[in-house]
């Protein structure tokens, strides 16, 4: 074989083996704890309300519809967690950024949708974890309560 063919073999041969170490977890984690920090706070303010899942809330008022958001970042160098909760606070400050816009003052039925594979839960949000990225995404209702 010549130099050029041994390169483009040797390449071919490095791109499968880096496929096949790719990693795609699908994981939960609470969403109390990632609400419960002090960056949270920071970020959300206090001004919209979210409810996930089917907890209780007010009676609606109105809806503005239904608004989905779906954010990744970068997870080298980051727990899985630390990474799945930084884009679970973006999604949420997409959501709150919505309602906003909208001139609502809750987001309701709040749930996961990752890879339109939709999960309601009042305790859990899904997140996917790759090698490099991680992404939450998730829908909700904006709405004004009484």
């Amino acid at each position: 074989m010549n130099f050029i063919t041994r390169c483009i073999t040797i390449i071919a041969i490095s791109s499968c083996a880096a496929g096949a170490l790719a990693r795609d977890d699908v994981k939960e984690f609470s969403i109390a704890d990632a609400l419960a920090t002090e960056q949270a706070k920071n970020i959300l303010g206090s001004d919209i309300k979210f409810y996930f899942g089917e907890q209780s809330h007010g009676a609606v008022v109105k809806k503005f519809g239904e608004f989905g958001t779906n954010k990744k970042t970068n997870g080298v160098g980051k727990s899985d967690r630390e990474a799945c909760e930084w884009a679970f606070l973006s999604a949420m400050k997409s959501l709150r950024d919505r309602a906003q816009r909208e001139g609502a003052n809750a987001v309701v039925n709040i749930r996961s949708n990752y890879r339109n594979v939709t999960n309601s839960s009042t305790e859990t949000f899904r997140c996917g974890a790759g090698n490099i990225m991680v992404g939450v995404a998730l829908l909700g209702d904006a709405v004004q309560l009484k």
